[in-house]
């Protein structure tokens, strides 16, 4: 996320390209990095409280299958948390080019962090993982 952040950074610095949303609008940026930072802890904590791991380099440490609070709603709302902040930060860069980063960011942590969790934890919650994932989208939303 902090990589992603410094490649916007550098694009809105060195490839401003065109201005999307002008002063003093791109403060509402804010407003999306606070959710973001807030859907995360949000999350974190959730994770704590029911003591299982928070870290995503070992999934196979998990505990518990969560799927209640912000977990109903995305299987992954720390790192939906860290998009949502990412698009506060290109809102208050308010240039186009940092619009580029947050998708490849969703592609990254999709391949490289997502999936491989989601086979650790297919294995060890078995079918009670198939049916959460059935019903709750993996970034964000209720199926059926």
């Amino acid at each position: 996320m902090l990589f992603s952040a410094a490649v916007m950074w550098l694009l809105h610095s060195l490839l401003p390209i065109a201005r999307l949303i002008d002063p003093p609008w791109h403060r509402l940026g804010l407003l999306l990095m606070v959710a973001g930072v807030g859907v995360a802890a949000t999350a974190f904590m959730h994770f704590q409280r029911v003591g299982t791991t928070v870290d995503p380099r070992n999934p196979a440490k998990a505990s518990r299958l969560v799927t209640d609070g912000v977990f109903a709603w995305s299987r992954n709302p720390m790192y939906l948390g860290l998009l949502l902040a990412l698009a506060g930060l290109a809102v208050m860069f308010g240039t186009i080019g940092p619009w580029l980063v947050p998708p490849l960011f969703v592609v990254a942590v999709t391949i490289l962090q997502i999936k491989p969790e989601e086979r650790v934890l297919g294995t060890l919650f078995g079918q009670a993982y198939v049916d959460y994932c059935r019903g709750t989208g993996r970034w964000i939303g209720r199926k059926s």
